[in-house]
């Protein structure tokens, strides 16, 4: 009986090269998801696609097998420098970037197409260099990628494939003038293939798509569904000082063998990470200041279980596959509707099942009403829930207090009653 996750479409029904069927095989998948079942096929017929899904659904392995089989059942133009790029893959962030060389690799593994992930803050000379070495697929963040190429490392002329991944993030990070740039170097649409995927489609994204890409199929997987279905969602309201307390009784409860736990600011998340260690917890803090090399280390420490509570801001939320977190804590309610659909997406992935539990205090509140508007449904509120908070628990010394000029935008609002 086929998984539920899956569709009933074979990848060795599928017309890709023998190499890519062996890299399958050996990782041992033989059916397609669902966004897979649908853009591949349409991929392989040569159609450009905007595909949308739902995080953790399989998005990356559609666009890498059909952008893989691209190269390998179309040889290089004769007269190409075969040291150039032919397919060109834009992500938002360094750790969804290493994420798809990753993946890259594994599919790719017996194709003998030369791979380079490029991006910001680690291995700069020796990613350049990897770069002149040759390559066929070139993945990265647009920042680094442009520094390379205005110093004349590779050009784009022989470009027959782009990725966008993430592009919605892309414009939230301000990238699309970057990406602009890029795609101008480029031959025109219709001399390449051109993939663009997202767990949400907008309608700024779309334009990007028909602007930069040639009659686009649009692929939508249960758009009507926006948050994962096997996703158990609660919310608890809390007042602020009762949210580390929370905390800990509700990792004490669960027992979780891997929680992730999203907060709104940098300062926010060294407080928790405190209080989580001086009550017995192992945690560490994932944040964009955090260098690259001791990010990309936190991510294998928490993927391989040594790690079992990670803070972090949302540089943390999208795109990210961490197999096996159990439980996802929304400490503090994000301000776009959208990042909640995100962060939640880190549990319940490829058909497993994961609790995501928010908690909705006075500085947060006035997100609630956007999130459930944005996911068309009310959060049910955690039976018992104040009953988890820890009376024993070690508080760190607070923070000191930052007084501002003026009031807030909040100041002298009544947040709205909590619901029972």
């Amino acid at each position: 009986m086929q998984p539920d996750h899956l569709s009933a479409v074979r990848f060795a029904d599928l017309p890709l090269h023998a190499s890519l069927q062996a890299g399958l095989s050996q990782l041992g998948y033989s059916h397609c998801t669902p966004i897979q079942a649908q853009a591949l096929p349409r991929a392989l017929n040569g159609e450009d696609l905007a595909g949308q899904a739902q995080t953790g659904t399989g998005k990356s392995a559609a666009f890498l097998l059909a952008t893989m089989n691209r190269l390998l059942t179309h040889p290089r133009a004769e007269g190409d420098d075969p040291n150039q790029p032919r397919a060109f893959i834009l992500a938002p962030t360094r750790e969804l970037a290493v994420q798809i060389y990753n993946d890259a690799m594994g599919l790719g593994a017996q194709s003998g197409l030369r791979m380079t992930v490029c991006y910001g803050g680690a291995g700069y000379e020796l990613q350049r260099q990897s770069i002149e070495g040759g390559v066929d697929i070139l993945i990265g963040t647009p920042g680094r990628l442009i520094d390379y190429f205005k110093q004349g490392t590779y050009h784009l002329r022989q470009i027959e494939v782009l990725v966008l991944d993430e592009a919605d993030r892309m414009f939230d990070l301000g990238f699309i003038a970057d990406i602009r740039y890029l795609i101008r170097k480029m031959p025109p649409p219709a001399q390449r293939k051109n993939y663009l995927f997202s767990a949400t489609l907008s309608q700024r994204v779309l334009e990007l798509a028909y602007e930069h890409m040639n009659s686009p199929q649009k692929i939508e997987i249960e758009p009507d569904q926006v948050t994962a279905e096997r996703v158990r969602q609660e919310l608890v309201h809390v007042s602020n000082d009762e949210k580390l307390p929370f905390l800990i009784g509700l990792l004490r409860h669960r027992n979780a063998f891997r929680s992730l736990v999203f907060i709104n600011t940098k300062r926010g998340a060294e407080f928790v990470e405190k209080g989580l260690r001086l009550n017995g917890f192992e945690a560490s803090v994932l944040s964009g200041d955090v260098s690259q090399g001791q990010r990309l280390r936190l991510l294998e420490d928490f993927k391989q279980g040594k790690l079992p509570v990670l803070v972090a801001t949302d540089v943390a939320a999208r795109g990210l596959h961490i197999p096996g977190v159990d439980l996802v804590v929304n400490y503090d309610l994000p301000q776009d509707a959208e990042d909640y659909v995100h962060r939640i997406g880190r549990t319940a992935r490829a058909g497993a099942t994961g609790d995501a539990v928010s908690l909705c205090c006075e500085t947060w509140v006035y997100s609630l009403p956007e999130i459930e508007k944005y996911i068309g449904n009310r959060l049910p509120v955690m039976p018992d829930g104040h009953a988890l908070i820890a009376s024993d628990f070690v508080a760190p010394k607070p923070e000191p207090r930052r007084h501002h000029a003026g009031g807030g935008a909040n100041r002298g609002r009544r947040p709205p009653p909590r619901r029972r």
